[in-house]
């Protein structure tokens, strides 16, 4: 899978501005981590975060805001998939990017 090229940019922006936040592929996107831990991905034209379950859970009831789990399999736990309009302004990326950071960062290194 390919990702959007603008949106990575636009996330790549926001890591540059945090030291402890690195850049690797992965699901065949571009994902974002901190000591290790998957903040959040760009994923075709949407964003995945990492967050707290209950927070993930939480999350659902927001527009543009899915279940993740990879195909064949039940959905991951603690994972949303943010489609790509509801990240459109900078603001709610963000609002997305730094709750993603947050969650990774208080998980210990790998």
């Amino acid at each position: 899978m390919s990702y959007d090229d603008a949106l990575a940019a636009r996330v790549r922006a926001m890591a540059a501005e945090r030291p402890d936040v690195a850049e690797r592929a992965m699901f065949g996107g571009l994902a974002f981590m901190v000591g290790g831990n998957l903040a959040c991905c760009v994923l075709g034209e949407d964003l995945l975060v990492r967050l707290a379950p209950e927070e993930a859970e939480a999350a659902l009831g927001e527009p543009g805001v899915a279940p993740f789990g990879m195909p064949g399999r039940r959905p991951m736990r603690g994972f949303v998939r943010v489609d790509g309009a509801a990240v459109g302004a900078d603001a709610d990326l963000a609002s997305w990017f730094d709750a993603g950071v947050a969650f990774a960062g208080s998980l210990p290194g790998k």
